[in-house]
């Protein structure tokens, strides 16, 4: 039994100027969106899944941990992988890389997504094709 988690995927971004801070450094809050480009950018390859059903993922919890600032200009990699099934939800890992040297880690952590309903505000089970693509 393999202990490595499984690899969702492995998504290149390119850092812009204007992702940079007043301190010459990428913004902590583009760290977010770049985790969110790359869950988006997953999800929509996993056939079956869409953004715009009545049962819809949701960011629950998210966990950064920063590591190392990222300057620009740089081309980055976020790497995202299962940490956790649930019932309705998929707890997952990620890491920001360096694209050059993915031993340059800029941040790790997690985030719990959840699938809910809606239209009535409340948890539904984790579609079958979320499940398949990451197991």
């Amino acid at each position: 039994m393999s202990t490595e988690p499984k690899q969702l995927a492995r998504v290149p971004i390119s850092v812009r100027w204007r992702d940079m801070d007043a301190m010459g450094h990428v913004n902590n809050a583009k760290y977010v969106s770049y985790l969110e480009e790359a869950r988006v950018r997953w999800m929509l390859g996993v056939e079956g899944v869409s953004m715009n059903d009545r049962i819809a993922p949701v960011v629950a919890a998210t966990n950064l941990n920063y590591r190392l600032p990222i300057m620009w200009p740089n081309d980055i990699v976020v790497e995202l992988f299962v940490e956790r099934l649930g019932t309705s939800s998929v707890t997952i890992g990620h890491r920001i890389v360096d694209q050059q040297d993915s031993s340059r880690l800029y941040s790790d952590g997690n985030v719990v997504v959840v699938w809910m309903d809606t239209q009535t505000g409340r948890s539904a089970p984790l579609p079958e094709a979320i499940r398949t693509a990451s197991s």
